[in-house]
């Protein structure tokens, strides 16, 4: 199958790139960014993109590519630091800037007249993403950035075409060799013609066919699968939400369901109802060993005079592990059992576990930095079959699976539950406040048909009491904050334009029905900067 090779040096959004190519039908491949390009590594390969890095070319120990990159006669494209490599490797200047671009900025194309050899006659065929032909002007757009160096110099045989607003050169092309460069990234969806210039690369520039497509990634997951676990038992831990249901539906349909054994936790930090809505949707995937373990006692235990989100994050990871253990030696599974998670591509890249050795912690997800979590993966023993999978692909292969639409259209929830909606310190009070505040929310959100407008929603409590009246008398009640937001990946994400009549009315029965609560706000923050959650 026709690929596309990506060298990842680290950039928060490497998986992106992978994952637009991907929806432009052509296979995509990641790997680290230092990676030996040995044939194997190349085979099928029609083009090389170069990610960006949170590093900058000048530093010390900065991350660079094989040299074989430039001499295995491939199409390279650029992004960010992509670029910033490219040029420094070929004798041009990097330098920090003033003033880091960040955002939309705006982008004028002005293509020079170009010799017809340029980029390996393949030049036209690249602008054509932009809108141009080759011959001319493109126009304006918006284009997404994020960076604090900028080219001071172009590398001999490169091209400048595209101008950034700030004056900074943004698309630039080389006269002879088919290597092309963006100081922008196209594959964030807030940037205009992203998946047209991505596109325009893949197809065009590379001449790479579309055969990449859910169902022949299902086949390749399900052979991995069988030829890994074999006959051994395989426990999957499932909290309900979309990523470990559809998880446990693929580990269902492709071993026997005698080995699949599916524990859930009910730690006492869940949203409200949860543990019978759980039990309902599993047992009609016809799971046969369903465990169910109360223990909402140890996690509050663990969790109390916690206030910092990474020692909470950390403490529920290793709890969810000690305890997973203690439940398994009870099953009887014995030492040679897989562990399998729903853990998908973002919480690997937040976590810092992208591809790259140069991936930067945004946060700790429980399922992929505890240490006990960890100790399982040296040992070869973590399962997860949604790694290469963004939420939005997910839903696409439950659909895929036949899990029901209900199911696959549940707003994500984070593994360490309610504990990161309670800022500061957890407690059995607080969580119960909050739950009750949670599901008014979300069940005003289905009633005024706006659930499936958000890619997500919940309530955050603050560690803050406020002033007001309740009758005739003065209390302090909890600050509650509602979160909801719009995005395509959970990469990036816009705050959810509310009506303002259905927040103040959705505001307003909740400060009415849940009388710990004493004011409600609404969270404006996008991503970025901010995370879709607090913590």
């Amino acid at each position: 199958m026709d690929k596309i090779l990506i060298l990842d040096f680290g950039s928060q959004t490497t998986q992106l790139i992978g994952r637009r190519v991907r929806e432009i039908g052509v296979y995509a491949e990641i790997v680290p960014g230092d990676s030996r390009l040995t044939a194997v590594a190349l085979e099928g390969a029609r083009g090389i993109i170069l990610s960006g890095s949170p590093s900058s070319v000048y530093d010390e120990g900065a991350p660079a590519p094989d040299p074989a990159v430039y001499s295995a006669g491939l199409p390279i494209l650029g992004i960010c630091y992509g670029l910033q490599r490219m040029t420094a490797d070929h004798g041009g200047r990097v330098e920090p800037l003033s003033e880091r671009e960040y955002g939309g900025v705006r982008v004028k194309l002005d293509v020079p007249e170009l010799p017809a050899s340029a980029g390996g006659g393949k030049a036209a065929a690249f602008l054509t993403g932009f809108g141009a032909d080759g011959k001319g002007p493109g126009g304006e757009f918006t284009v997404w950035m994020s960076h604090g160096d900028s080219l001071s110099a172009l590398a001999p045989g490169f091209v400048q075409v595209g101008t950034s607003a700030h004056g900074f050169p943004a698309v630039v092309v080389h006269e002879k060799e088919r290597w092309f460069g963006l100081q922008f990234h196209p594959e964030v969806t807030h940037c205009e013609r992203g998946t047209d210039i991505l596109s325009a690369f893949a197809l065009g520039v590379c001449g790479a066919k579309r055969e990449w497509s859910m169902e022949k990634y299902v086949q390749e997951v399900r052979d991995t699968l069988r030829s890994r676990v074999g006959n051994r038992p395989v426990l999957l831990l499932i909290s309900g939400g979309v990523d470990s249901t559809v998880a446990g539906a693929l580990l269902l349909k492709t071993l026997d369901s005698d080995q699949v054994h599916l524990m859930y936790m009910d730690t006492g930090l869940m949203r409200k109802d949860e543990t019978i809505v759980v039990k309902a949707n599993l047992e009609r995937l016809g799971a046969k060993h369903l465990h169910i373990i109360h223990c909402e006692r140890d996690f509050l235990g663990a969790l109390a005079g916690l206030e910092e989100p990474e020692a909470k994050r950390k403490a529920i990871g290793d709890l969810f592990i000690t305890i997973q253990e203690r439940e398994v030696s009870r099953l009887g599974l014995g030492e040679d059992y897989y562990l399998a998670q729903g853990t998908l591509y973002t919480d690997l890249i937040e976590s810092g576990k992208g591809v790259g050795k140069k991936a930067h912690v945004i946060k700790s997800h429980h399922n992929v930095r505890s240490p006990l979590v960890e100790a399982k993966r040296n040992a070869g023993r973590i399962i997860e079959p949604l790694d290469r999978l963004y939420k939005d692909e997910v839903r696409a292969l439950g659909r895929l699976l036949g899990i029901d639409e209900d199911v696959v259209r549940r707003h994500p929830f984070p593994g360490p539950g309610l504990a990161v909606r309670i800022l500061g310190e957890v407690t059995r009070e607080k969580c119960d406040v909050l739950r009750d505040a949670d599901a008014i929310y979300i069940s005003e959100l289905k009633k005024r048909g706006l659930y499936d407008q958000i890619w997500q929603a919940f309530a955050v409590l603050l560690p803050i009491r406020s002033v007001g009246v309740a009758g005739d008398v003065r209390k302090y009640g909890w600050v509650l904050a509602l979160r909801a937001i719009v995005s395509e990946d959970g990469m990036t994400a816009d705050v959810y334009p509310f009506p303002m009549k259905d927040l103040i009315e959705i505001s307003t029965l909740i400060t009415n029905t849940v009388k710990d609560i004493g004011r409600v706000t609404y969270d404006i923050s996008s991503k970025p900067p901010a995370t879709i959650e607090w913590e």
